[in-house]
């Protein structure tokens, strides 16, 4: 039976579940106790291995625009004048955010698009008029050091933010990240696999604060999952030193995670070779960021899991995208449009409580296009990834992103 939905153009039901043409699953139940409807979006992003310097604006800002015609008023912030790239995934992050509209039936939601100039002082003051124009919650901005100033404004209002930096430090007290961080990624690869049989760790990750979070989080899932860890190094512009190390540990490892963006993950494991190691005798492991033509590529690699959304929601999407506005929207692109779907689907099921804090949390979560998400209580999320393999073809699905956060 083909039936409207709020996501979409059409839906088909089966059972307790809808899915709609666009690739959403919209079933039961909606955000736990709060509604008989669980609402689903999309989402992705791959975190940078370190901090990126928030770029300065080209001029002035540009002037801010409306999108929707709805009574809830959302502010969304975006460098729309920074300088370089950050304009460029500005400009398709806002695209993404037309399209959600345009694909939701009947939203009563009005986007109001402000340009945060590329710089933290452009973002909070752009809050600060989305704030004054009736705006019930921010989406963004995209840079974490723009973050604080915004969530500064809103808190004066009662208001929540959720931007789409993937710094969690500053995830926190109404601050929700919509990103896809490191944790997640290390939670997933690890925990699958300790599931596999695999009890004894290595890793090598970045001297950075990229490093550090992910330093974090794979001893937090070892020892929960009750392994031991072989070896650990961090290294900066010189790996052999740090691969020479783990290269000599490997013999009591029976997996290695490396965890850095493509380029460096295929020269460390350059370095471990040339250090004696045999990454055929050990499962390598990597995150989201390992989805690089130079990690499928690499010979010594070929085998080796990673975390990630599952790509076949991107290329929906991006298709979508593509007919709509006539090029390729950058990978952020989904984050705009998630975070728009969301806030017009929970516009339409939750009433007052639309935007508080209990119903932004709810255990339930939402799921999308790139698997489920939900926000945690401190700001930061937890997202079901599916496991890909590296293969010479590209990135090959081992196992599917879960469907529900109850296991």
């Amino acid at each position: 039976m083909m039936m409207k939905d709020p996501f979409g153009p059409q839906t088909e039901r089966h059972g307790s579940t809808r899915r709609t043409a666009l690739g959403l699953v919209v079933g039961a139940p909606l955000l736990g106790a709060c509604s008989g409807v669980q609402q689903t979006l999309t989402n992705n992003f791959s975190s940078p291995p370190g901090s990126s310097p928030q770029p300065e604006s080209t001029g002035g800002p540009q002037q801010g625009a409306t999108i929707g015609t709805g009574q809830v008023k959302v502010g969304l912030i975006l460098p729309l004048s920074a300088a370089g790239n950050a304009s460029i995934a500005a400009q398709s992050m806002r695209n993404a955010a037309e399209m959600a509209l345009s694909e939701f039936q009947n939203p009563n939601v009005q986007v109001l698009v402000k340009d945060a100039a590329g710089t933290a002082r452009g973002a909070q003051q752009g809050a600060q008029q989305a704030l004054d124009e009736g705006a019930e919650i921010i989406l963004g901005p995209l840079f974490a050091a723009s973050v604080p100033g915004v969530a500064q404004v809103v808190r004066t209002r009662n208001v929540s933010v959720i931007a789409f930096s993937t710094d969690s430090s500053i995830a926190g007290r109404g601050v929700y990240l919509l990103s896809f961080l490191p944790e997640s990624d290390i939670t997933r690869i690890v925990e699958y696999a300790a599931s596999t049989g695999k009890r004894s760790f290595a890793a090598m990750v970045p001297e950075n604060a990229y490093g550090n979070v992910v330093e974090a989080a794979f001893k937090q899932t070892v020892g929960r999952r009750g392994g031991r860890i072989a070896a650990f190094e961090k290294y900066g512009s010189d790996r052999v030193s740090a691969a020479r190390n783990v290269a000599q540990s490997l013999r009591s490892a029976d997996a290695l995670l490396i965890a850095d963006d493509g380029d460096a993950v295929v020269s460390v494991a350059d370095a471990l070779t040339a250090a004696g190691a045999n990454l055929r005798n050990v499962q390598l492991l990597g995150t989201g960021l390992w989805d690089n033509p130079r990690v499928f590529a690499s010979t010594a690699l070929q085998g080796g899991l990673y975390a990630a959304p599952d790509p076949a929601g991107f290329r929906a999407f991006a298709n979508r995208y593509r007919t709509k506005f006539g090029g390729e929207p950058v990978r952020t692109a989904t984050l705009a449009y998630d975070a728009v779907a969301l806030v017009a689907a929970l516009a339409r099921t939750q009433g007052s409580q639309r935007f508080a804090a209990e119903t932004l949390t709810n255990a339930s979560g939402f799921a999308g296009i790139d698997g489920l998400f939900r926000f945690r209580s401190d700001g930061t999320n937890q997202r079901g990834l599916a496991v890909m393999r590296v293969a010479s073809g590209g990135g090959q699905s081992v196992a599917g992103s879960p469907k529900s956060f109850g296991a």
